[in-house]
């Protein structure tokens, strides 16, 4: 879906190479087969930036990993935990998922 607005000139600031849109797509794909297979398993993961998250897999769409967690919350001298946090992690930014058994 493109917006157009009268009166402003369009100015591409960035267009992918068609060699990599190809490789991208094809790079989706065999990530969303491969996280669909193991959904509702326990995974780590690890990021291009160096985060490391824990969680389970729930879905992955479109490039996007979705994993459930536990997050603690301090407040005072006890520990609540929140269950059902969905991390939703770009494609792009992962360099590692880890199968935890």
């Amino acid at each position: 879906m493109s917006l157009q607005y009268p009166g402003y000139q369009q100015q591409t600031l960035y267009q992918a190479e068609p060699n990599m849109s190809h490789t991208l797509k094809s790079l989706r794909e065999q990530f969303s087969h491969i996280c669909r297979k193991h959904i509702n398993q326990h995974v780590r993961v690890e990021t291009l930036d160096g985060d490391v998250f824990e969680g389970t897999i729930v879905n992955c769409n479109k490039g996007i990993l979705y994993i459930q967690m536990t997050m603690p919350q301090q407040t005072g001298q006890r520990s609540f935990y929140y269950n059902n946090v969905i991390l939703p992690l770009v494609l792009y930014e992962l360099l590692v998922i880890t199968l935890l058994a």
